[in-house]
């Protein structure tokens, strides 16, 4: 085999490498749960397995007051429904295997997005 075939070889298995690389995070998702309640209320819904690329709706009507991150990454809550930040409304961190809970008179949380 002549040199510049193996160099082309090597390159090409280098760009394939790469393209392979790059595009394995695109169907990771969250291990562990994220728990979301409404004020005083005792129905919970959970999301498991979640995707880490976008922005979630959190499923409960009136939005979430509390939360319990039982995952492996770190999320953001917002108070609007398209995780968008706002004067009023920036975003909330909350750290892997931690909670929060919302103040009596803030808004509630709207939706979620994945730090990874």
């Amino acid at each position: 085999m002549s040199h510049s075939r193996r160099i082309s070889t090597l390159v090409g298995v280098a760009a394939l490498l790469l393209t392979a690389s790059a595009c394995s995070g695109l169907g990771r998702s969250t291990v562990g749960m994220l728990t979301f309640r409404g004020h005083d209320s005792p129905v919970e819904l959970s999301y498991s397995n979640t995707l880490v690329v976008g922005c979630h709706k959190i499923g409960i009507p009136k939005g979430a007051t509390h939360v319990q991150n039982n995952t492996l990454v770190d999320i953001v809550l917002y108070r609007t429904p398209d995780c968008q930040k706002t004067d009023k409304a920036d975003g909330i961190y909350v750290a892997t295997t931690l909670s929060n809970v919302t103040a009596p008179v803030s808004l509630p949380w709207r939706s979620f997005s994945v730090i990874h």
